[in-house]
C-alpha cells in the first residue's frame, strides 16, 4: 500500500494540472494578405503618410487633431489637411467618401476602416495605409488605449475587424 500511495498521489496531481495545449492550426498563424506591390503610390500619398507618421506616439484624445492628442479620424483629417486635401472630419463621414478599393489593390495613402465593437460590423475606426509589402499592409491610426501607432493588417485582430478600404486621392 505504501508503494502505491506515491503513484496515486502523482496521478491525482497530473490529472489536476491545467497545462496549455500546443496548437498548430492555421487559426494561430497571422493571416497573409494578397497585395499588389507593383503599383507605386503617388508622391502626394507618400507625403501624407509621412506626415501622419510624425504623430506616432501621440496620446489619444477624443475629437483631438493636434500633437497634444488626437482620435483616429483627427489623425486622418490633419494629415490630409496639411497637404491641402479637404476630407470629412469624422469616421462615419469618411466611410463613404472617396472610392471603394479592393484590399489586394490598397496602396499607401488609402484609408482602411474597421468595426472594433464586439458582434458588430458597423465601422467605428479608421487608419491610413503607410506601407505595403508582400503579405502585409501597415497602417497608422489612433488607438484609444495606446495612442497613435502603426499596426499591421496581418495581425489577427485587425484582419478580422477590417471592413473596407477607400481611396481619397
Amino acid at each position: 500500500m505504501k508503494k502505491l500511495l506515491p503513484f496515486l498521489f502523482l496521478a491525482i496531481l497530473l490529472s489536476n494540472c491545467k497545462s496549455k495545449k500546443a496548437y498548430s492550426s492555421n487559426k494561430q498563424q497571422s493571416p497573409t494578405i494578397e497585395v499588389n506591390t507593383r503599383t507605386k503610390a503617388s508622391e502626394e500619398a507618400e507625403t501624407i503618410a509621412d506626415y501622419a507618421k510624425k504623430f506616432d506616439g501621440t496620446k489619444y484624445k477624443y475629437g483631438g487633431t493636434t500633437k497634444r492628442g488626437m482620435d483616429c479620424s483627427g489623425l486622418i483629417y490633419t494629415s490630409f489637411k496639411d497637404n491641402n486635401v479637404n476630407i470629412p472630419r469624422t469616421t462615419s463621414d469618411l466611410k463613404s467618401y472617396g472610392d471603394w478599393v479592393d484590399l489586394k489593390d490598397v496602396n499607401v495613402g488609402d484609408l482602411v476602416f474597421f468595426a472594433t465593437k464586439k458582434n458588430s460590423r458597423k465601422v467605428n475606426h479608421v487608419g491610413l495605409v503607410t506601407r505595403i509589402r508582400p503579405g502585409n499592409i501597415e497602417f497608422i491610426h489612433a488607438s484609444s488605449s495606446r495612442g497613435v501607432m502603426i499596426s499591421s493588417l496581418a495581425e489577427k485582430y485587425w484582419y478580422f475587424a477590417f471592413v473596407q478600404a477607400r481611396r481619397v486621392l
